[in-house]
């Protein structure tokens, strides 16, 4: 009776046994997959040096593995700052970055989760970083230079960020608005330009149209004046006896009842005239 109670004993103790190396084996190690980093914490103190992907030996039972994602992730933040003419402008932009695997131990140590390093690094970064880019420049600037005002922002966050361990990859801009007054001024603007325009191109017709009837003036004197000095030449009342037989042919002039040419041989011209009008 003895020897089976103590061999019971023994299976038991040899499962209990058993069990307790399974348990330790399986607290003994921790499995970093790709795209993550870890942070061991023997005791509640964070050990230097990041457990990067792979299998890694952990003491059982004393410690604990922090698992950070190290992969891209995304984040829309809003921004409010003035501009250097001290108009409001609000932004929304998105933020794409990654935390530096090698810095995590940092990190947990600095900022803890990821919610806290959005919340109190990169919000209060981002805004920040706007209010130096807005700052160089006027609204209308902001609006028509996006993306030099980008630009500014990046390098701003870009830096302020990479001492927390925080790799900024890419920016946008998703809304850019301003105040409502500003909106006004700038339709107020527009309309005053096109007004403007307007004004231009109706001085510029009229002065087009001046031309035009300068040019024409000059070209009628200039005809007058070579049709003057084509009479003055010698064969010029061929030239009237011509023009006058051509306007009976066209209709242009009535024809005369009565046909007198002078006997003078030095006439220019034939000496017309109606019969009526001398009855009359």
């Amino acid at each position: 009776m003895k020897s089976q109670a103590s061999t019971n004993w023994q299976s038991l103790l040899g499962g209990l046994i058993i069990a307790l190396i399974v348990l330790i084996g399986f607290n003994s190690f921790v499995i970093v997959n790709p795209g993550q980093a870890g942070v061991l914490s023997i005791l509640g103190k964070a050990r230097d040096g990041a457990l990067l992907e792979g299998l890694h030996f952990k003491p059982p039972f004393v410690s604990t593995v922090d698992i950070y994602d190290v992969t891209v992730q995304k984040f829309e933040v809003p921004a409010q700052s003035s501009t250097k003419d001290l108009q409001d402008l609000s932004a929304s932009f998105a933020i794409n970055f990654r935390l530096d695997p090698v810095q995590v131990v940092d990190i947990r140590r600095k900022q803890g989760t990821l919610q806290n390093i959005v919340s109190k690094i990169i919000a209060p970064q981002t805004q920040e970083s706007f209010k130096i880019a807005a700052a160089k420049r006027t609204v209308e600037q902001a609006i028509t230079q996006r993306s030099e005002l980008k630009q500014d922002f990046d390098n701003a966050l870009g830096e302020r960020l990479e001492k927390y361990g925080i790799i900024v990859l890419d920016t946008s801009v998703v809304d850019l608005t301003f105040s409502p007054e500003f909106a006004r001024a700038v339709e107020e603007k527009q309309i005053a330009e096109q007004r403007a325009q307007r004004a231009v191109y109706i001085a510029q017709e009229a002065e087009q149209q001046a031309q035009a009837d300068i040019n024409r003036a000059k070209g009628k004197a200039e005809a007058q004046r070579l049709l003057a000095e084509t009479l003055k030449a010698q064969g010029g009342a061929l030239v009237l006896q011509k023009e006058a037989i051509e306007s009976w042919r066209e209709g242009g002039a009535q024809m005369p009842r009565v046909l007198v040419i002078s006997g003078d041989s030095k006439s220019n011209v034939p000496f017309l005239f109606n019969i009526s009008d001398v009855q009359q």
